[in-house]
């Protein structure tokens, strides 16, 4: 590239090193500048640099000057700050349904958004060897069709398997067509909220699906669908495990009161029941993993209504009591 040529991209190259190599901390100077610029076939004045930075400053970027022995040109400020690049990095490295290579590969690019000396910090926090993930490296770019076929209004059709103990995925026969209608993230995986024409509203764990296709057939939206919220989907059906839905009427200890609004959130209707309980009434997809959550309370936590489902506890809870027998 020719001189002149690379005297155009001096603003770019300034830009560049101010991100990478600048902070609060770590100054650079009028020469440290020139230098960096030299070094990519780019030459300058001093009194160049100092209107480039101004240049820079009316486009936008946040750079300060440091006086003093140790001063110098830094950016004072990115769209991320370190607590939130932190925070980002956390959310990575703890997410399940990332495989431990793209955990890295996302917080490296994480790292980017940071000096590289602030980044160095990024990389010490990092913890995923030995964190329980996904097996399946493709959920990234499962989630990022699953979510064009919903915006595209289209249905999807896929495959379905599970893990066997060998270690090796065992496909469901047959190929799965369902509408799309949104993803939830529920105990630490992502589930696909959808209709199909045989279980009518249900759900799909992203990371067992393959082979995902948009058919280009529009979704089915049924009355029960418009009124679907995701939202409240996820709360209502313990760890996402189906069951039949009824409103359940129970009983809990004021001690359990924070437990129940973190569970079904703050705008649960809670209504004393004498002075050291209150009831409430919820829909509840009844399962096992329901069952078990209430079970984990003791006497603390009573089912009030309906029969059935008070009938299910019994049941859950009579062959763990025989066991213990005399």
């Amino acid at each position: 590239m020719a001189r002149s040529e690379r005297q155009k991209l001096k603003l770019l190259y300034l830009k560049a090193l101010l991100e990478e190599q600048s902070d609060e901390q770590h100054p650079l100077t009028a020469q440290r500048i020139l230098d960096y610029l030299s070094a990519q076939g780019i030459q300058a004045e001093r009194k160049a640099i100092y209107n480039d930075i101004a240049c820079l400053q009316d486009f936008g970027l946040d750079i300060l000057h440091k006086r003093g022995k140790n001063g110098g040109y830094y950016l004072a400020s990115r769209d991320f700050e370190m607590p939130e690049l932190k925070l980002l990095v956390d959310a990575v490295q703890s997410s399940r349904f990332l495989t431990t290579k793209k955990s890295l590969e996302l917080i490296e690019k994480l790292g980017r958004l940071a000096s590289i000396h602030e980044a160095g910090s990024l990389k010490r926090q990092v913890v995923v060897s030995g964190r329980v993930k996904t097996m399946v490296e493709s959920i990234y770019y499962l989630v990022d069709q699953l979510q064009e076929a919903i915006s595209q209004n289209s249905r999807i059709s896929f495959r379905y398997f599970e893990w066997g103990v060998d270690g090796r995925r065992h496909f469901r026969p047959g190929s799965y067509e369902a509408s799309p209608y949104a993803l939830v993230w529920d105990n630490e995986n992502y589930y696909l909220v959808a209709h199909s024409q045989r279980h009518g509203i249900t759900h799909y764990r992203v990371d067992k699906m393959a082979d995902i296709r948009s058919t280009g057939k529009p979704r089915f939206i049924s009355p029960e669908v418009r009124k679907l919220s995701a939202a409240a989907y996820g709360r209502n059906v313990f760890g996402m495990f189906s069951g039949e839905t009824a409103q359940v009427h129970m009983r809990f200890h004021n001690r359990l009161a924070g437990v129940v609004l973190d569970r079904f959130g703050p705008d649960t209707m809670l209504i004393p029941d004498g002075p050291d309980h209150f009831a409430f009434t919820m829909d509840i997809a009844v399962s096992p993993l329901f069952l078990g959550w209430l079970a984990g309370f003791g006497a603390d936590a009573t089912i009030l209504s309906p029969d059935w489902v008070i009938e299910a506890y019994r049941r859950l809870l009579q062959p763990s009591l025989e066991q213990y027998q005399p």
